[in-house]
């Protein structure tokens, strides 16, 4: 029997199913950094969602640590470089949140393309603005995808359902597997120049933080409008800021922030940006899918296999 330490809310079939394999299972949440240190002591396991920060101090003190499971996609909460000196195995649950993340995108598409939030917050507080909040159809516009993997490619699936024309950049996708999927590989600077919105579905690395910044906003089509339901500090908030305030951006629909939680941006004072607060995975259905994706994947772990989504696997 191993202890599997849980320190956010994961969905109870995966807790169960560790439960029945044998393991206890302490949930701790809401833990302080020097409090976590003391509870991964003698924790064979560690499931977290995005709130935990796995640092490499954190990892030395699991003195009998073998697996960090993240229940969802992204990993820039956890030193993984660290895990792998210290022998730790890192999963995650890769295909959980693809589906709500790739409709959350289309919520916010939708809404920037028609002004749904600043026209609410118009009535609401009393004003008719019917003629100032006129939006544009999605038909026969063009949609810029960043990042053509599995939700870049379910959100150009839907936007292709609603007439519109698919680029994309991905450095890391061939033009054939591209053109399957109905989309034209291009340049990031063709991208930004042709698309009249533009989307992201890539993960925030060094390569990745800031890679739409004030350079590339300058190329940008005028009117364009931005989406993004990934990573935060992919964009350069303030710089986007800038962009829609003097042009040649229109507006921007934002999920996901540099620094999380926040209740400050640059973009937040702006009527042509729509936020949410990092609402890309927050469904029953995908958060049910993380918890039992990351159970299993950690129960493998446990066993002494490798899990089929370790990221730092030999």
């Amino acid at each position: 029997m191993a202890r599997v330490l849980v320190t956010e809310e994961i969905a109870a079939d995966g807790l169960t199913r560790l439960r029945d394999a044998g393991h206890e299972v302490d949930v701790q949440m809401g833990l302080e950094p020097a409090a976590l240190i003391d509870a991964i002591k003698g924790a064979d396991a560690l499931i977290i969602r995005s709130a935990t920060t796995v640092t490499s101090e954190l990892l030395a003190a699991g003195d009998v640590l073998k697996v960090v499971g993240r229940a969802g996609i992204g990993l820039d909460n956890v030193d993984v470089d660290a895990a792998t000196e210290h022998s730790v195995l890192v999963c995650n649950a890769p295909f959980s949140n693809a589906v709500s993340a790739a409709e959350h995108t289309m919520a916010l598409l939708l809404a920037q393309a028609r002004n749904v939030a600043p026209a609410h917050a118009a009535l609401v507080d009393g004003r008719w603005e019917r003629s100032k909040w006129k939006g544009v159809e999605l038909d026969q516009k063009t949609l810029g995808i960043i990042g053509l993997g599995r939700i870049g490619r379910l959100v150009g699936a839907r936007a292709a359902a609603f007439g519109m024309t698919l680029v994309a950049y991905d450095p890391f996708v061939a033009a054939e597997q591209a053109a399957e999927a109905g989309v034209e590989l291009v340049e990031l600077e063709t991208l930004m120049a042709t698309a009249d919105f533009v989307t992201l579905h890539l993960a925030r690395t060094p390569e990745t933080m800031n890679l739409l910044n004030a350079e590339l906003f300058a190329t940008s089509k005028p009117g364009q409008r931005i989406v993004n339901v990934a990573r935060g500090g992919i964009i350069d908030e303030a710089a986007l800021a800038a962009a829609i305030e003097s042009g040649p951006v229109g507006g921007a629909a934002i999920d996901v922030f540099a620094e999380e939680p926040t209740t400050e941006s640059p973009l937040f004072s702006l009527p042509q940006v729509t936020v949410t607060p990092h609402l890309g995975a927050s469904t029953d259905e995908a958060q049910l899918k993380a918890g039992v994706q990351i159970a299993e994947q950690v129960e493998i772990a446990l066993a002494g296999d490798v899990p089929p989504f370790a990221v730092n696997a030999p």
